[in-house]
Parts: C-alpha cells; structure tokens; sequence
C-alpha cells in the first residue's frame, strides 16, 4: 500500500521548506523510498523553488510571481486524482495552509498527515482537518523560526513531537535531527 503524507498547518510554517529537508533526508536513509512530491497548492512554490532559491532569490522570486496562482476546479480535480492514483511507496503532498475545501477534496485520498505549526495554538484545526477526512497523524511539529536546536520528543501515543528551528528558504534542513526522525519514521511507514 501506498503512503501519502500529507504536509500540513498554516501559512508561514516552513511545510515547503521541510518537504525539500524530507527528500534530502530520505536520500540519506539506505533502503528507503524515493520521497515523490504532489505540490498542491497553485502558489508558484514547486518542487524546483528551493533550488532556485539557494542559485538566485530573485530569479525565485520571480518565478513565484509569475507561476502564482489560485485554485480552481480544474487543478483541485487534477491533484486530487494525482493523490489518488499515486502508487508509490512514499508520497509527499504540499498543500497550502488553510483548511478548506479544496485541501479537504485533495486530501481526501492521502493516508497520513504530518502537521507542522509556528504557533503551538493553531495545532488542533489542522487536528480536526485529519479527524475529519480519517488520516492518520504521524507527527505533531512546532516551527520555531527563532531557536537554535531541534527538540525530538520520545512519545508512547505513536505520534512524532517536538520542534524544529529556524526553517529558511536556501538554507540545508535535512541533518536536522527532527527532519531526519521524521524522514526515518516516513521510512519505516513505507516499509
């Protein structure tokens, strides 16, 4: 069976920036996965952004401006079926960070969810939002933009906790060691 994880929580908590960490990371686990990607959210941030990011932030910044754009019924209809329809080990899926309808359409094949959150508070919509389309969470992550140390927390509810600092656009995220017990856990799921 397929795994499809679904990236989750507000804007601005760094999911794309955790998503490239997740490839990186699960390149560096033996025997695991390819990590495949769905980018599900039409705001110009696609696989290729971080890469751009780290040649040239303003050749990224304009791509993103150029490629920006909204949803529609016709890209919700399209990344839904790719969600659905992917057949891989492991499928990462990025979605944007508001819980509505489209992210509940496309989401609605994915298996598991991570959640990824700067502030602690907003946790419990993206809770329901997994409650309410039955995908099972795996990891339950703080965004703190401003530490200096990751925080992995030893858990008996078989829920991934704990936080990871200082997510920026360019910068190598996977030796962090949230990003690598996630990358391991998301291994071992796809097992």
């Amino acid at each position: 069976m397929a795994i499809k994880v679904v990236l989750a929580g507000p804007p601005r908590s760094g999911k794309s920036c955790l998503r490239e960490g997740l490839k990186q990371a699960l390149r560096n686990i033996e025997g695991a996965p390819y990590g495949y990607v769905i980018t599900a959210c039409p705001d110009g941030e696609g696989c290729w952004f971080q890469a751009t990011v780290e040649r040239s932030p303003e050749d990224a910044a304009a791509c993103k401006a150029a490629y920006k754009a909204k949803f529609t019924p016709g890209f919700v209809a399209r990344i839904a079926e790719s969600v659905r329809d992917c057949n891989l080990p492991l499928c990462l899926v990025d979605i944007g960070g508001v819980v509505s309808p489209e992210n509940r359409a496309i989401c609605a094949q994915a298996t598991h969810i991570v959640i990824l959150a700067g502030d602690p508070a907003r946790m419990d919509e993206w809770r329901q939002f997994a409650a309410d389309l039955g995908l099972k969470i795996v990891a339950e992550v703080c965004s703190n933009y401003n530490d200096v140390e990751d925080v992995v927390e030893n858990n008996s509810d078989g829920i991934l906790k704990g936080s990871v600092h200082h997510l920026e656009r360019g910068e190598p995220v996977a030796d962090r060691p949230m990003v690598r017990a996630l990358a391991h856990l998301l291994s071992r799921l796809a097992a």
